[in-house]
């Protein structure tokens, strides 16, 4: 009995344990989300103030707003574009890094600008406005190049893969339908030679007669003996006696 209490108490703790985990996990998304949300209507909301400000305030106090404006949007570019495409290509990384270095020099170069936007001597903005606008300049032009070579690199990768799968499917189509394939046609061959069936059919030379015998004597089948050869170790053959 006291066993069966201790089980029934520690899978009451373990379930207890899985609830506050995930009721924390919950909350921490939440709280994510929220974050998010108000960080992205804030953006939005001082983007469209210095919007507003560019085309209301005239003079350095408007360019001030414009190049802001101009920061924040080449930068924020950039960083959405390189965050999406490392997922898909790790070799993204070190651009990214490198993107992280210069989101330091743009974030100071937004904090000087912002403070800026509330300089009563009018003078003295518009004198450090040439340095301000090439320091702007200077930064956005990276981050673009950052963004367009990510995309540029995602966009090869596309075309690659297209071309690929374009000729794997003309091999399959062309598989499917190979009754259409034109068939080889079949060797040449020399035509036989006729049989030698009469004395018309043979090959005749120039200069030669149409018969082997018209000027060649005949020869005999059988030669006919000539006398033989004696030799003095033959004994001389007695004459008959004619008694």
């Amino acid at each position: 009995m006291e066993a069966v209490i201790a089980v029934v108490a520690l899978l009451f703790v373990l379930f207890l344990a899985l609830g506050a985990y995930a009721t924390v996990k919950v909350v921490g998304a939440a709280k994510r989300g929220v974050d998010r949300t108000l960080t992205t209507a804030r953006r939005t909301v001082e983007d469209h103030t210095l919007r507003a400000k560019s085309f209301a305030q005239p003079g350095p106090a408007g360019e001030i707003a414009q190049l802001r404006l101009t920061l924040r949007t080449s930068m924020r570019a950039t960083q959405d574009a390189l965050r999406a495409g490392v997922a898909e290509d790790a070799s993204l990384k070190e651009s990214l890094g490198l993107f992280q270095r210069l989101s330091a020099h743009g974030a100071e170069l937004d904090g000087e600008l912002k403070r800026l936007e509330s300089e009563p001597d009018r003078a003295a903005l518009a004198e450090r406005l040439p340095s301000l606008r090439e320091r702007t300049e200077r930064i956005t032009a990276s981050a673009d190049s950052l963004r367009w070579a990510a995309r540029d690199r995602a966009r090869r990768f596309a075309d690659d893969d297209l071309d690929t799968l374009s000729a794997q499917i003309d091999v399959e189509a062309g598989a499917l339908r190979h009754w259409t394939t034109p068939e080889p046609a079949p060797a040449s061959t020399w035509p036989e030679a006729p049989a030698a069936e009469s004395p018309a059919g043979q090959q005749a030379w120039p200069g030669t007669a149409d018969s082997p015998t018209a000027e060649q004597p005949a020869r005999p089948a059988i030669t006919p003996p000539g006398p033989r050869p004696t030799y003095p170790w033959q004994k001389k053959p007695r004459p008959e006696s004619t008694t």
